[in-house]
């Protein structure tokens, strides 16, 4: 789907809106090890004021998808216990790899995560660059190509059936994938916070 100027336009005013206002999930951020530098790395937000069209999202982090000519979609994450979906996406939002930034690094191996806050973990924390598949279950053929000139493409899931299934399906497709499971019931968010970046990076040979 291409988007309009308008809801470009919208896109980006959001963005900087909400990153302003990241402070109020402080607290969230710090207890899932992710630093006030990545923080500003992705330009995470939080919705304490919300925009008009965005009430339903209102006291959620927002995750911003960044490209080089902008942000072309935005998350909104569960940040308490409120009995709500973990993640909310626009209306007619369509699935795209997160955090594409880390294509312009000028390095040979790129990881691909589970999810935007593990790939934050993993570039902005573990120094890794990385690109993340919205859920497990939502892989795109065709995102393949994007991996083409890489050595290794380092493919870090979530220790249980989805992630392996993810794994699986990527490695058949990206003949340098080197597939690299977290522990059971773990992602790399939790070994992250569990082993620091020194876990991370040693676990995938970094």
């Amino acid at each position: 789907m291409t988007l309009s100027a308008d809801v470009k336009n919208l896109l980006d005013e959001a963005t900087v809106a909400y990153h302003a206002q990241i402070a109020a999930a402080g607290t969230y951020l710090a207890g899932r090890g992710i630093s006030l530098e990545t923080a500003n790395m992705y330009l995470l937000g939080y919705v304490a004021e919300p925009m008009i069209g965005h009430e339903q999202y209102a006291g959620r982090l927002a995750i911003p998808y960044l490209t080089p000519n902008g942000t072309v979609d935005i998350r909104f994450r569960s940040i308490g216990d409120d009995g709500g979906p973990k993640y909310l996406s626009r209306p007619g939002a369509e699935s795209t790899l997160f955090g594409v930034n880390a294509f312009a690094d000028d390095g040979d191996v790129i990881a691909v995560c589970e999810g935007e806050l593990d790939t934050m973990i993993t570039y902005g924390e573990c120094g890794i660059p990385a690109v993340g598949v919205p859920g497990a279950k939502n892989w795109k053929n065709w995102w393949s190509r994007a991996f083409a000139d890489y050595r290794k493409v380092l493919v870090l899931i979530d220790g249980d059936a989805a992630g392996r299934e993810l794994g699986k399906k990527i490695a058949q497709q990206i003949d340098v994938a080197t597939v690299v499971s977290m522990p059971e019931g773990m992602d790399v968010n939790a070994v992250f916070l569990q082993e620091g970046a020194d876990g991370i990076r040693k676990r995938v040979g970094w």
